[in-house]
């Protein structure tokens, strides 16, 4: 044909039944453009092929007959390409090269591949004579798939509480058939339910959509949790081939049982005054589901707990209620309650039920209560200079327990500093001693006591108030100089700043008043802030390098005044010191004049103690002689005697002999007599300005000798007594006072030398006693 000559054609597509009917095949010219060599061109529509799935056969089977329109004139070649052919799954169509005769070579299954795309080719010695052809090949289902349900078995639940007509679940089932035509048209319906009661139809399924819903009233999960239904499904809508599925319907529960007291009635005792103690356990039943809303329980006083004495809570396992107090129970108010109390679930009722109650009996059991301050806390307000024995407060307690007859005994419990006194029996509270407000034990101005309350009780039981006594401030403390010492420089200085201190309250206190004293003023100048407790000291001029000693006179807002000695390092610099070294050769305590007042002041005390020891010793004096009595005397050891018996020689003596008749003497003792003063002297501390010290020393012993109180008092001396009828052998055969006859006492010289002296007495004559010059121990001062 050459290069030179276009080809063009068509195919023609039939069905080939038998290799007799390829000559019958109809054949389609392209029509011829008049006027010249050329034929119009045109465009042909080729219809799909049609090719039923699951064909017996025989195989290889004609399908169609693929024809070139110049098959006539040349030599036509014909091949297939596509899936089927020549790609996977290859081999299941196949062309006859010559006659262009399409065979399919096994059975097709649409549910596997529903459609073939294939392109045909008519080729003249290798080249293309044709454009190529599409041939679409569709296969034509039949019914040979079965609906398949996507799952068995199929669950749901429904409540027992459903209505009619309420949905349950769906059930689904698919066929693989083309969902076009009636093989994929599925239909259900429920074969067979189990158990058959209440009813036999409890469910009714949707032949379509496979809905399952309730048809009929009477499910009861207490009864029967669960049914079981067969369901079928069919395609051909029903009439083709067929399916089954078990369905598993579980009846959940709905709070359709109310729950019930196991016992309607309980009695039941509980002390008093205690707070959170159980009274009783509500146990109860549900039919409904353990552990779900519908059976977990909840509690509920309903009568009787008015005053909310009580509470009710549920327990762990939601089935118990547990009574408990939730006030302190009063039995002398209140000895017995009786409540009611009615039970409900957690999730409301499905339905109309009847609820349960019961009844609780409650019994209080009488304690010992302590008794109780009313108010528990108690204020009051007193001078802190009270005087001892001034009202304080009148407490009372009053005893709860008003039938046992009790009394009611008082005490202070922490009084630390001892200042008040309770009256036991009334609770009267008085001042015992002096009240300090600016005392450690006193904090913001109150002194805080607890009271106690005790009954009288076989097991005493006690009540606590708080007394706080708040102390009003009086001015009983000094203003002092908190700084003993500072430092200033001697050029253009800054003032030292000094802290004023009062222990005193406020309007007692500052502001505070500053005065120097003596010379001070010459050098010094002190000034105050009314503003703060501040005063500011400075030299008037420029001093010399040294340490000063200055005395500050301090007044507070009632004037009263103290004075306070300040040390004053002026240091050899200007402004504010940093550091201060002062040299050896400058004055130390510079405050001569002042310094002399002191010394003279001291000295003058001093020369007045000597002079009033002097005194004493003048009234004192006793005989050298008499002194030297029991000096000369040879002995090992000195002995004193409160009793006249046996000395150092009579060791074995029973002095109690002799002691015996003074234990009936009680009158007589050995005191001291202090003079009765109807004035107090007046003595002087200080020296007046000026004054020499002689004056100062001079004035003082003239008061000292005027004074009647000043030691040492006369007093009356009382030697040890003997008593009388004393039960001591007698001491008469000395005789010495029973006859006047003379008497040799020369032979006591030989009983040893503590009886020479008693010779020597009576022998030589007695001198006349005086009371004021006795031997040591034969008197006692007291």
């Amino acid at each position: 044909m050459g290069n030179s000559r276009t080809l063009r054609g068509f195919f023609l597509i039939c069905q080939v039944q038998n290799n007799s009917a390829l000559q019958q095949l109809p054949a389609i010219e392209f029509p011829h453009v008049s006027g010249g060599l050329k034929r119009m061109k045109r465009e042909w529509v080729i219809p799909a092929i049609d090719f039923p799935e699951n064909d017996r056969g025989p195989y290889p089977k004609y399908m169609v007959k693929i024809k070139s329109s110049y098959e006539d004139t040349v030599a036509i070649t014909y091949m297939v390409t596509g899936p089927g052919a020549d790609e996977p799954p290859e081999g299941l169509f196949t062309v006859d090269r010559r006659s262009g005769v399409l065979y399919v070579t096994q059975s097709l299954d649409r549910e596997r591949t529903a459609k073939y795309r294939l392109w045909a080719y008519a080729l003249n010695e290798g080249n293309k004579a044709e454009e190529p052809m599409e041939l679409i090949i569709n296969i034509i289902d039949q019914n040979d798939n079965a609906p398949v349900f996507t799952q068995n078995p199929f669950y749901g639940g429904v409540s027992e509480s459903a209505d009619i007509g309420d949905s349950i679940m769906k059930v689904t089932a698919v066929d693989e058939d083309d969902p076009q035509t009636y093989n994929a048209m599925i239909r259900y319906k429920i074969l067979t339910q189990i158990p058959q009661t209440p009813k036999k139809n409890m469910f009714a399924i949707n032949p379509v959509s496979g809905v399952i819903s309730v048809t009929a009233d009477g499910l009861d999960r207490e009864t029967q949790p669960e049914y079981k239904l067969i369901v079928e499904a069919a395609d051909m809508e029903g009439t083709g081939l067929t399916a089954t599925c078990t369905v598993a319907i579980s009846v959940t529960d709905s709070n359709d049982n109310a729950p019930l007291f196991t016992n309607t009635f309980i009695s039941t005792l509980v002390p008093e005054n205690e707070i959170g103690v159980e009274v009783t356990t509500l146990k109860v039943t549900d039919k409904d589901e353990l552990g779900s809303p519908n059976a977990n329980t909840r509690y509920s006083i309903i009568k009787g707990n008015e005053r909310g004495d009580f509470s009710i809570t549920t327990s762990l396992d939601k089935m118990k209620g547990i009574l408990t107090t939730a006030t302190e129970l009063d039995f002398e108010s209140a000895p017995v309650f009786t409540l009611l109390v009615v039970v409900t679930n957690e999730a409301p009722f499905s339905g109309p039920v009847s609820t349960s109650t019961a009844t609780v009996a409650v019994s209080v059991v009488d304690k010992n209560e302590p008794p109780a301050f009313s108010p528990a806390e108690i204020r009051v307000s007193i001078s802190e200079d009270a005087n001892t024995g001034s009202s304080v407060a009148d407490l009372r307690a009053k005893d709860p327990d008003t039938d046992r007859k009790q009394s009611v005994r008082y005490d202070l419990h922490n009084d630390i500093v001892r200042w008040l006194s309770i009256n036991r029996d009334t609770g009267y509270i008085t001042v015992k001693s002096s009240m300090d407000r600016e005392s450690q034990y006193v904090k913001d101005g109150r002194y805080t006591v607890l009271v106690l309350a005790h009954d009288n009780d076989t097991v005493p039981a006690t009540g606590t108030g708080t007394l706080i006594v708040s102390l009003l401030d009086v001015n009983d403390h000094l203003p002092v100089i908190e700084q003993r010492r500072v430092s200033l420089c001697n050029r253009d200085p800054f003032p030292a700043q000094l802290d004023i201190v009062d222990l005193d309250g406020p309007g007692h206190a500052g502001p505070f008043m500053v005065q120097l004293q003596g010379e001070h003023k010459l050098n010094w100048t002190v000034s105050t802030n009314s503003s703060n407790n501040l005063a500011a000291l400075a030299p008037k001029h420029e001093l010399p390098p040294g340490d000063y000693r200055i005395i500050l006179r301090i007044y507070d807002a009632g004037m009263l005044y103290q004075d306070s000695s300040l040390d004053v390092a002026v240091c050899p610099c200007q402004g504010a010191v940093s550091t201060c070294f002062i040299p050896h050769s400058s004055p130390r305590m510079l405050n001569s004049s002042l310094a002399t007042s002191v010394l003279g002041a001291i000295f003058g005390l001093l020369l007045l103690l000597l002079l009033l020891l002097l005194l004493l010793r003048r009234r004192t004096r006793r005989s050298e002689k008499e002194v030297a009595l029991l000096e000369d005397m040879p002995r090992e050891n000195i002995f004193f005697y409160n009793e006249e018996g046996g000395g150092e020689d009579d060791r074995e003596y029973d002095l109690s002999q002799l002691h015996r008749g003074l234990d009936n003497r009680p009158e007589v003792v050995c005191t001291e007599v202090l003079p009765t003063a109807t004035s107090r002297t007046s003595y002087r501390l200080q020296l007046h300005a000026d004054e020499e010290v002689g004056k100062f020393i001079e004035d003082n012993l003239h008061a000292a000798d005027s004074d009647p109180t000043a030691p040492p008092y006369d007093c009356l001396l009382v030697f040890d007594y003997e008593g009388g009828g004393s039960e001591a052998e007698s001491l008469s055969s000395i005789e010495s006072s029973d006859s006047d006859e003379e008497q040799d006492f020369k032979k006591l010289d030989h009983w040893g030398p503590r009886f020479s002296r008693l010779a020597d007495l009576y022998a030589g004559g007695t001198e006349e006693d005086d009371d004021t010059e006795t031997l040591p121990g034969k008197t006692e001062w007291v």
